[in-house]
C-alpha cells in the first residue's frame, strides 16, 4: 500500500454518514425523492422501512408525504432489482436501476415460470401466458388499482393451479397469479399502488403503467456504481459487489468507467471514492437517528467494521443477516431500538456513548414517537435486541 495514498479516517467516513446520508438535522431532506437518492435507494421489502428511512432523512412531513411520493407524484417507485431484492428509488434514477439489475431479474422471472409451466403438462407454455397477462393488464384498465385477489377473481387464468417438483420430494402444487404478477412487475409493465390498511401494509394494489425508457445495461450499472460510490465510499469493489448483486465482471467494468481513485483507510487497508472525491468531510454539528430494519445505511458495506463494533453484531442482526431497528450516534451503531404495543420507543445502548448521546437520542425517539402516531411497527426480520425490548 502506498503511503501517498490519500488517507480518509474512520471519523471522516462517518461524517460521510451524516452529510451525505442526510441523517445530520443541517442536511435532511426537502423531498423523499432526495431522501431516496441520497443512499441510492430505499429498502422496500418491509413496507415501513420506506417510510422510517425516508422520515429519518426528511426535514419535514410525515407520513402521507411518502405516500404522495409513491402513490400520487410517483416520485419514488419500488422495483425488484439489486440482489433480487425489493428497493424503493427516485423515478429519476428508475431506468438506471432497471436496466441495470430489474432487466435480469425478468428475463430470469420468465425463464423459470416458462420452464414450471412446462414441467406440470397441462400444455400451458408462452403463448398461455402471454394470455394471461394481457387479461391481467385489461383488467387493470377496466377495474382500476387492484389487489391480487382482486386481479385473481377477474382473470380467469390467473386463478390456474400448477405442480412444482412433480414426482419429487419437494412437489406442491400452487396458483400461478403470485407468479404472473411478480413478472409482470418485474417487467415493468404494473407497479404497486397505494396498499389495503395503513402505510405500514404489504397487501399492495396494483396499477397498469409502462416500462421504463431503455439505458444500455453498462451505461445502467456505471451511473448506479458511481453514485453509490458518492454515498458509500470510501468502499470496496467486494462491497459494490454485495450491494449490487452483479457479476465481478460487472462490478470492475462499471467501476472502469466510473474511474474511481483510492484511498488509504485507519486499518491499514485500502477502498475506493468517486473521482476528485478525497478531500477530508467536514464534521456536521452532533447527530442522533433511529434507524428502522435494513435501512440503507447499516446495509450499505459487506464490511460495516467502521460504524459498527463487531460485538453488537449478534443483538442487532437476524439470523440471515438483515439488520434490525438501530440507534446511531454521529455515524456509529450505539444501540438498538424497538416499539412496544402501546406504541412507546424503547432503546438500549450497548455502547454507552455519554449524556449528550442519550439526550440526542431521547429527542430523536420523540420525534420518531411524533410520527408514527397511532401505526404500530414489528419489522418483518425480528433481531434478538428487537424481540427483548418488546418483551
Amino acid at each position: 500500500m502506498s503511503p501517498s495514498l490519500p488517507l480518509v479516517t474512520t471519523a471522516e467516513r462517518r461524517h460521510r454518514l451524516g452529510r451525505r446520508h442526510r441523517l445530520a438535522p443541517s442536511a435532511r431532506a426537502a423531498t423523499v425523492a432526495e431522501a431516496a437518492d441520497s443512499v441510492v435507494a430505499l429498502h422496500a421489502t418491509d413496507a415501513a422501512t420506506v417510510f422510517l428511512s425516508a422520515r429519518a432523512r426528511l426535514a419535514e412531513g410525515g407520513p402521507g408525504l411518502v405516500e404522495q411520493a409513491l402513490y400520487e407524484d410517483v416520485s419514488l417507485v419500488r422495483l425488484l432489482s439489486m440482489r433480487n431484492t425489493l428497493f424503493a428509488v427516485s423515478a429519476e434514477l428508475a431506468p438506471y436501476v432497471d436496466a441495470s439489475s430489474a432487466r435480469a431479474i425478468a428475463v430470469k422471472e420468465r425463464r423459470t415460470l416458462l420452464k414450471h409451466l412446462d414441467e406440470d403438462g397441462q400444455g400451458l407454455d408462452a403463448q398461455w401466458l402471454a394470455r394471461a397477462e394481457a387479461a391481467a393488464l385489461d383488467a387493470l384498465d377496466v377495474h382500476g388499482p387492484s389487489t391480487g385477489s382482486q386481479l385473481s377473481a377477474a382473470v380467469p387464468a390467473l386463478r390456474q393451479k400448477i405442480t412444482v417438483g412433480r414426482g419429487k420430494k419437494y412437489e406442491t402444487e400452487t396458483g400461478v397469479a403470485t407468479r404472473v404478477i411478480r413478472l409482470l412487475a418485474a417487467d415493468g409493465r404494473i407497479r404497486r399502488s397505494r396498499p389495503r390498511g395503513s402505510w405500514t401494509s404489504s397487501q399492495y394494489r396494483w396499477v397498469h403503467t409502462e416500462p421504463w425508457p431503455a439505458v444500455p445495461a453498462a451505461e445502467a450499472r456505471a451511473e448506479i456504481a458511481r453514485r453509490w460510490l458518492h454515498a458509500y465510499g470510501p468502499a470496496t469493489e467486494a462491497d459494490l459487489k454485495w450491494w449490487t448483486g452483479w457479476t465481478l465482471t460487472d462490478v470492475r467494468k462499471a467501476l472502469a468507467a466510473v474511474d474511481p481513485e483510492q484511498v488509504r483507510l485507519e486499518d491499514g487497508g485500502t477502498a475506493l471514492v468517486g473521482p476528485g472525491d478525497t478531500a477530508p468531510e467536514p464534521a456536521p454539528e452532533p447527530w442522533a437517528a433511529l434507524l428502522p430494519g435494513l435501512d440503507p445505511t447499516g446495509m450499505g458495506w459487506a464490511d460495516r467494521g467502521f460504524h459498527l463494533d463487531p460485538a453488537h453484531r449478534p443483538a442487532l442482526f437476524d439470523y440471515a443477516g438483515n439488520i434490525g431497528p438501530t440507534v446511531w450516534w454521529n455515524g456509529e451503531i450505539v444501540g438498538g431500538w424497538a416499539q412496544r404495543s402501546d406504541g412507546e420507543i424503547v432503546w438500549r445502548l450497548p455502547a454507552g456513548p455519554g449524556r449528550a448521546a442519550e439526550e440526542a437520542i431521547t429527542a430523536e425517539a420523540a420525534r420518531l414517537a411524533a410520527w408514527v402516531g397511532e401505526a404500530r411497527i414489528t419489522p418483518r426480520f425480528r433481531t434478538p435486541l428487537e424481540r427483548e425490548l418488546v418483551a
